[in-house]
């Protein structure tokens, strides 16, 4: 029998290493159901009617693998939680970075091919609707502007950023070299403003997103692995081999709070509503931090190697 969720808030976790998509209670840390995926399932994105979620087959553990990968999405029915469908996107594999745009049109990242996928109507595509190279090597992760004219790719292997037109392949794609395997990114809420964290180089850059030049630097953490918007416009950073989230101001990129953890944080969201963070540990747990005060408010266990996670309220 399907587990209640009791009115609680339902977090949406990944658990690459049990290879599914996982609810859990987010108030009592229950596990309410587990929707089994192919090996290696990663990032994913939820539409605006939070009706479907779509989750890219990366099909390795680790972006080190020399493993060609997966080559699925895989469509989530949030309220039936079951795997509703799978969109066949072959040739292309290690599908990564996923995102939809302010008209809910699915973009994916092919880790593999260095192209970005764009789907159209991702509740009844069977295929992508156009492609665009990436401009980089390794593409990984990448953010959107909210009309997805524009999208920030992060390429490990270049050691760039680039910005490019998923709507127009003609348009080529402007490369900036920020530091050491940028990987973290998050763009302002006006879209003038890239944040990219550089794992290799441990440094914090501010990008203009109109000249693609960088405008503020500084040094961080070991390994700033992830970035996330708070709802003051902070910057909630995962430290990730730091074992440690730093709260930075975005104007300055001052750490303006810092709090060790027991394990590295591999991702994590934020509820739209209290603030409160919800990280995914790699001892198998997921913590809920209140980032103004700086505490874990509780924390509960989770399959094995838990990852990018949604709240939905």
């Amino acid at each position: 029998m399907r587990e209640k969720d009791h009115g609680n808030p339902v977090l949406m976790l990944i658990e690459k290493n049990s290879h599914c998509l996982s609810f859990y209670d987010a108030a009592a840390g229950i596990l309410l159901e587990s929707i089994e995926l192919p090996d290696y399932p990663h990032e994913f994105a939820v539409d605006s009617k939070r009706a479907y979620a779509y989750v890219g087959h990366y099909g390795v553990r680790t972006s080190a693998s020399t493993d060609p990968g997966g080559s699925s999405v895989f469509v989530i029915d949030i309220a039936q939680r079951k795997l509703a469908r799978t969109i066949d996107c072959r040739p292309f594999s290690r599908l990564h970075g996923i995102m939809l745009d302010g008209s809910d049109r699915l973009h994916v990242l092919s880790e593999a091919a260095n192209v970005m996928l764009r789907f159209d109507d991702p509740i009844s595509a069977t295929a992508p609707s156009r492609a665009v190279i990436t401009g980089g090597l390794k593409s990984h992760l990448f953010t959107l502007s909210h009309d997805g004219q524009w999208a920030y790719c992060m390429n490990l292997l270049s050691h760039t950023v680039t910005k490019i037109s998923p709507g127009d392949a003609t348009v080529v794609p402007v490369p900036l070299s920020p530091g050491i395997k940028p990987e973290g990114q998050f763009l302002s809420a006006n879209g003038q403003t890239l944040y990219v964290s550089n794992r290799a180089s441990a440094t914090l850059v501010a990008i203009n997103t109109q000249t693609m030049k960088v405008i503020r630097e500084t040094p961080t953490r070991h390994d700033p692995a992830r970035i996330y918007g708070m709802r003051d416009s902070r910057l909630f950073i995962a430290n990730y081999d730091d074992r440690s989230i730093s709260v930075v101001d975005p104007l300055s990129l001052e750490e303006t709070g810092y709090l060790k953890l027991y394990g590295r944080p591999a991702a994590a969201c934020l509820h739209p509503d209290t603030g409160h963070a919800y990280v995914s540990i790699d001892t198998d747990e997921c913590a809920e931090i209140d980032p103004d005060n700086l505490n874990v408010i509780r924390s509960f266990r989770t399959k094995s190697e838990p990852d990018c996670c949604f709240i939905v309220t």
